[in-house]
């Protein structure tokens, strides 16, 4: 194992993806992510809400011949209407993986228990040099040998231990959900657990992930993922320029 490491901010692809996933800015941006992509979600709902007519079937035209505030109040109308289911499955899915709570809630809901990480026993906790990363890895296979390592978390807190994640040929996911927590200082290996062992909201996102990328429905629903993710940046361009030429009017008005 000695090609194939990367941190997790190493290359421009990881440092985009955690500007994506936490801004950033660890638990707490993934918090905020949460509570905006919620924010956003009530948002498109109430905008469906207003655009849909009383009565008769609802306009899906862009009028390009009425001027720009025109074809912009359009395109914002229609572009969020359209695309609206996959925007929200795009907006949940995305909140759901981003705020562990959410889980919690579902394992709750389900009448299930959340599975406890477990912690570096106290006598592994006094500074030490931790164990190469072949034989912690090694052990990890040990436990599963048809597994594919995907990932390796190293310790993020003095009680944390290392956390190697796995696909099985079975595991829906697609970078496996299955894990072994090892104690990185003595090598033992405190759990083992698959992806069908952990509880009912952890379990969850081996469906979420490849909804949230569209890979549980191959290209066709990755293109129209792409077309939802255009079109939540043309709603969101359209709307502030809206808001602004209201703004100004309003201010003429008051100004007169």
């Amino acid at each position: 194992m000695t090609s194939g490491r990367r941190s997790e901010t190493q290359g421009f692809v990881n440092v985009l993806f955690k500007l994506h996933s936490s801004l950033w800015m660890g638990s707490t941006g993934k918090a905020l992510l949460a509570c905006v992509a919620l924010i956003y979600l009530l948002l498109l709902i109430s905008g469906l809400a207003l655009w849909w007519p009383r009565s008769g079937a609802p306009n899906l035209r862009v009028e390009l011949r009425r001027g720009l505030s025109r074809a912009l109040f359009d395109l914002h109308r229609v572009g969020g209407a359209s695309p609206g289911l996959l925007i929200a499955l795009s907006i949940a899915t995305g909140a759901y993986m981003a705020w562990p709570p959410l889980g919690g809630f579902v394992t709750t809901l389900s009448g299930g228990r959340a599975v406890p990480v477990p912690v570096l026993p106290h006598t592994s906790r006094a500074p030490r040099p931790m164990l190469p990363l072949d034989r912690l890895v090694a052990r990890a296979q040990a436990q599963f040998p048809r597994g594919a390592v995907s990932l390796v978390q190293l310790a993020e807190k003095p009680t944390a231990p290392l956390r190697i994640r796995m696909k099985l040929p079975d595991d829906p996911h697609p970078n496996g959900l299955t894990s072994v927590w090892i104690d990185q200082f003595t090598g033992d290996v405190l759990a083992a657990r698959r992806w069908d062992a952990l509880d009912p909201g952890a379990r969850a996102v081996a469906v979420v992930y490849p909804l949230h990328t569209g890979e549980l429905g191959g290209p066709l629903l990755e293109s129209l993922l792409a077309i939802g993710g255009s079109a939540l940046s043309a709603i969101a361009v359209t709307g502030i320029w809206q808001w602004r030429r209201r703004r100004k009017v309003r201010l003429q008005r008051v100004t007169v």
